[in-house]
């Protein structure tokens, strides 16, 4: 080691599960990290809530504060990594930060997905990094590779499971035929789920994360309000057990892709083909498909959430923001576009589709009428005896959302149909 190298003095804001963590791997790896980058990286101050709060990490005097703002704000500081989370007041924190010089290393989804255009401007103005790897897939390196290894490459599409919590319940359910609460519960006592999960299993989580994707991807102006998102709640076993006949697995996905010129950005859950890579992806675990022009399909998986790899995704971040500022240098996103947006309604789909209907003859010819009708043409179908009851269940080709759903209503006031079930829709490659 240089002894004569100087120090990048960090500030870190909070102290909780992901600063702890990241404040342990900095300390455990600074020689590592200075033997092969020449960059001596010490955490210099840490703002808290609470002095006196139990913490697993050793500090010395007089570098924990209350005084946040002073932080980042300080000359000495040379680096603010942002961990409390939130849009206030770390939003405040994180642009003052950056008219101080300073570079901002994050991992706060929330605010990148929410005030990104607002952030990046202001790092753009100050000629310093805002680095965010952490607030997209934890320690999946996706905002890297996107930001750097496919900025020339003319992206399609981009499929993700980003969310830990809802793919272990999903992965649950498959495996065990068990019921979406009894599952949640678990996830719950597990420390998968929040004690309220809403974010989770209601898809704003999945949503923030695809926002900033497509920012990313596309160079376009995208916020978490831009994304259309449905979670995973009415998902039942009875729609697990009819994906896996028909040769699927259901998950929740992020999907972000260039239609026509526009951006379409949605959360939902979705049948997967058994045979595509995203079917195996198991309990916690995220995994990002993107497809790309040139570069074809390329998946990134991993550990997606949890202290550790959040942490370590703050680390690489941290280097590259120390690098950058000891060059003189800094990486922006560049001049984001006001693309259009595509509507929910007006997005092309395959979908599942389950009827309890009256099981006599011509119901079949009448349901399967209506679907074409709205222009819905049918791929497969299997259906049930239930005694006087029949169930069927479709897979449709692709379709408008919007024909899909004239179809739906339809067939609520359709007299031999006693039910309609989930429309999921289907991913078909």
């Amino acid at each position: 080691m240089n002894g004569g190298v100087s120090p990048v003095r960090l500030g870190v804001l909070g102290c909780g599960t992901v600063g702890s963590a990241f404040v342990r791997l900095v300390q455990d790896g600074a020689a590592a990290i200075e033997a092969r980058t020449g960059l001596r990286l010490e955490v210099a101050r840490v703002g808290v809530r609470n002095l006196s709060a139990d913490r697993d990490v050793e500090l010395g005097p007089g570098v924990l504060t209350r005084d946040t703002h002073a932080i980042v704000t300080d000359p000495a500081i040379d680096v603010v990594v942002e961990t409390i989370g939130g849009i206030e007041p770390a939003r405040h924190l994180v642009l003052d930060a950056l008219a101080a010089g300073k570079p901002v290393v994050t991992a706060n989804k929330e605010l990148v997905a929410n005030c990104g255009s607002e952030l990046f401007g202001a790092a753009e103005r100050a000629g310093v990094d805002l680095q965010f790897e952490a607030a997209v897939a934890g320690g999946i390196p996706l905002v890297r590779v996107l930001r750097e290894s496919l900025v020339g490459e003319p992206i399609h599409r981009i499929i993700g499971i980003v969310n830990g919590t809802t793919n272990f319940i999903l992965t649950k359910m498959t495996s065990e035929g068990a019921d979406y609460g009894d599952v949640l519960a678990e996830a719950q006592r597990l420390g998968y789920a929040e004690a309220d999960p809403t974010s989770d299993v209601e898809g704003f989580d999945a949503g923030a994360k695809a926002a900033i994707m497509a920012t990313i991807a596309f160079g376009a102006r995208v916020v978490a309000g831009d994304v259309y998102s449905e979670g995973i709640a009415h998902i039942t076993p009875s729609d697990i057990d009819a994906a896996g006949r028909m040769g699927h697995v259901i998950k929740l996905l992020a999907i972000v892709e260039r239609v026509d010129g526009e951006i379409a950005v949605r959360v939902h859950p979705a049948m997967v083909p058994a045979e595509h890579p995203l079917a195996s992806v198991r309990d916690s675990f995220n995994a990002v498909f993107v497809q790309g022009a040139a570069v074809g399909d390329l998946m990134l998986y991993g550990r997606g959430a949890g202290g550790l790899p959040t942490a370590s995704a703050l680390v690489g971040d941290t280097i590259a923001a120390a690098a950058d500022l000891r060059r003189g240098t800094h990486r922006g996103l560049g001049v984001l576009a006001d693309l259009p947006l595509r509507p929910i309604d007006e997005t092309d789909s395959a979908f599942y589709v389950q009827l309890d209907v009256d099981d006599r003859p011509g119901v079949l010819a009448e349901v399967a009428g209506l679907f074409g009708r709205h222009g819905v043409s049918i791929r497969s179908m299997e259906q049930e005896g239930r005694g006087d009851e029949a169930r069927l269940m479709f897979i449709t080709h692709e379709a408008r959302e919007a024909d899909m759903q004239s179809t739906l209503r339809d067939l609520r006031h359709l007299a031999p149909v006693r039910r309609v079930g989930n429309r999921i829709r289907v991913i078909e490659s």
